[in-house]
């Protein structure tokens, strides 16, 4: 049964990350009165195995921040993101127990996450939408479409900005599941080939073969849809 404390935890994530924007961009101008020692995520798992609802609830709050705007690409909606943010913490409390704390934590959530997110999207009628054109960074000056489209060739004739989205909006909600899985650990969480091997649990060579096929199926299926669109304007 799932403790009432952590229930709590990550049902409240909803409500108060809306919140939590505006509390951060104010956090630099806070004076620092003192040095703090941050725990890693494995020392925070092991202090709720042995009952500290606090050293939980700062997990779900540390991963929030990168976690749902990841969700919110791999199931093309916020409001199914935070759906499955919290599937997955409830998950990552109910499997606490069986993770073995003297390996890295970040992983083993993204497996559950990524788990999570196909469970998901087969409960779907219909998949949804892909969001290419959200800002991705601190910066929030460059979108994930950008990523793609410097990998690949464009024809004679530009395409605007906002077609360009379309269009390669259109080619990766097009594309088989595991390689979008793997385009958006690789370009948009930054993993390295070892991470995401380790968070889809499948080998180093199959990772780099995966990405290496999914981002040629991308160009190809690039070259296709603007070759079409240039049809359609002649």
């Amino acid at each position: 049964m799932i403790a009432p404390a952590v229930g709590r935890t990550v049902a409240e994530f909803g409500r108060s990350n809306s919140s939590r924007a505006g509390s951060t961009a104010t956090a630099a101008q806070r004076p620092v009165t003192a040095a703090v020692t941050t725990p890693s995520d494995e020392a925070l798992l092991e202090a709720h195995l042995a009952g500290d609802d606090e050293a939980f609830r700062t997990l779900v709050d540390r991963y929030s921040v990168e976690l749902v705007p990841f969700l919110t690409r791999l199931t093309g909606s916020r409001a199914a993101a935070e759906d499955v943010f919290q599937e997955t913490f409830l998950q990552v409390h109910q499997s606490a127990h069986t993770f073995d704390l003297s390996r890295r934590f970040r992983p083993w959530m993204y497996t559950i996450a990524v788990n999570k997110g196909r469970d998901w999207h087969r409960r779907q009628s219909r998949r949804r939408a892909l969001s290419l054109s959200a800002s991705i960074g601190d910066d929030d000056r460059d979108a994930f479409v950008d990523l793609l489209a410097a990998d690949t060739q464009t024809p004679d004739s530009p395409l605007s900005a906002l077609e360009e989205a379309n269009a390669v909006k259109r080619v990766v909600d097009a594309m088989p599941e595991h390689q979008r899985e793997i385009i958006l650990l690789s370009y948009f969480q930054k993993m390295s080939y070892n991470q995401i091997a380790e968070s889809l649990r499948i080998p180093l060579g199959t990772v780099k073969s995966r990405l290496h096929a999914a981002i040629a199926a991308f160009a190809r299926a690039w070259e296709v849809e603007c070759g079409a669109g240039k049809d359609d304007d002649s």
